[in-house]
């Protein structure tokens, strides 16, 4: 990034980053997510890439996307006041679910709280699910 200018924090902080393809503004996301959620997003990442070798990867909305090229996004990153929130766009046919419902009937999240141990196992077998169903084709 050759503007040391730190990216503006949203609503809950959520780094305002811009649109781009690849993994240099997925990197740049997660260097500006604040406090402990950065080191969470880098642990998201490094799982994806390790589970999903062949992840596709954006920014699109100030979010990170992952998905798989011809087959659309099957998770994306968030930051909220509270927790880093992880959306499965079809987490409505993984075994087990998500625990955390949607207003849209396919979509579950999964939420990571400050000092939470969360279960890179699970998440793991969620990814490797998530990247052999089609995705969102959003964009």
């Amino acid at each position: 990034m050759e503007n040391s200018k730190k990216p503006t924090l949203l609503t809950g902080g959520n780094p305002q980053i811009p649109k781009g393809d690849g993994d240099a503004p997925v990197q740049e996301y997660i260097a500006a997510m604040p406090d402990w959620k950065s080191s969470v997003g880098k642990k998201i990442d490094e799982l994806i890439e390790r589970t999903v070798p062949n992840v596709r990867k954006a920014v699109r909305w100030n979010t990170p996307f992952y998905g798989i090229e011809g087959q659309g996004w099957f998770t994306a990153i968030n930051c909220t006041k509270k927790y880093v929130k992880l959306t499965f766009f079809k987490g409505a046919q993984f075994e087990p679910m998500p625990p955390v419902p949607s207003k849209v009937p396919d979509v579950k999240y999964y939420h990571i709280f400050e000092n939470d141990e969360f279960d890179q196992d699970l998440l793991a077998h969620w990814f490797k699910q998530a990247a052999v169903i089609p995705g969102e084709k959003v964009f």
